[in-house]
């Protein structure tokens, strides 16, 4: 997806603050951008709107394109699992989410950038491909040249607790993962029923 617009108007559209800057202005403009963003009649969603939104929710806080979503969804509903939480597993693996969620940059976008900048590595070989999929087992760490920059000391001050799935050593910028991550594990806000839904009417 790689979007380039401004993330606060578009985290007050879909209601999911996407950056740290998001959250605090949506603290005091909870509601929507524009002029009627605070009209409380609103007209009632229809099924098929609710489906949309809540897919552009998933979307915007992975960062990724609409071709990708597709494929991760026919990905998810060819296996003999419930495909809403496999879906969810898929994009939760990804290295710029698992960068992320380690606390290695403060938002998806900077997790993207920092991953294709070459900056990380996977067992101990450079990897800056931002949907790489990280397996259990795996560890993922900030190579010894970029260390040192200063985004990583911001994000790591900042940083919020890592998931259950994940194990981070702060002293060593590592992680690694654990585990799958289970739905109940994974802080994203989405109702991945409706995507799923969506996407089964294509």
């Amino acid at each position: 997806m790689n979007y380039k617009g401004p993330k606060v108007r578009l985290s007050r559209r879909l209601g999911v603050a996407i950056t740290p800057k998001a959250s605090k202005v949506m603290e005091r403009r909870p509601n929507p951008p524009g002029q009627h963003g605070g009209n409380t009649r609103r007209s009632k969603l229809s099924e098929y709107k609710r489906q949309l939104i809540e897919k552009q929710r998933l979307r915007c806080q992975y960062n990724v394109h609409e071709r990708q979503m597709v494929n991760y969804y026919r990905k998810a509903a060819a296996k003999a699992t419930n495909t809403g939480e496999t879906m969810v597993q898929l994009l939760e693996t990804r290295l710029d989410a698992v960068v992320l969620r380690a606390g290695f940059a403060p938002t998806i976008y900077a997790a993207r950038q920092f991953v294709s900048h070459a900056h990380v590595e996977v067992n101990g070989k450079k990897v800056n491909i931002p949907s790489y999929c990280v397996k259990p087992g795996d560890v993922v760490s900030v190579n010894e040249k970029s260390k040192q920059l200063q985004i990583v000391k911001d994000a790591m001050e900042r940083r919020q607790p890592a998931p259950a799935y994940l194990s981070v050593s702060e002293k060593d910028l590592t992680c690694t993962l654990v585990s799958l991550p289970q739905r109940d594990e994974v802080p994203v806000i989405c109702d991945v029923s409706l995507v799923v839904e969506f996407y089964a009417r294509q």
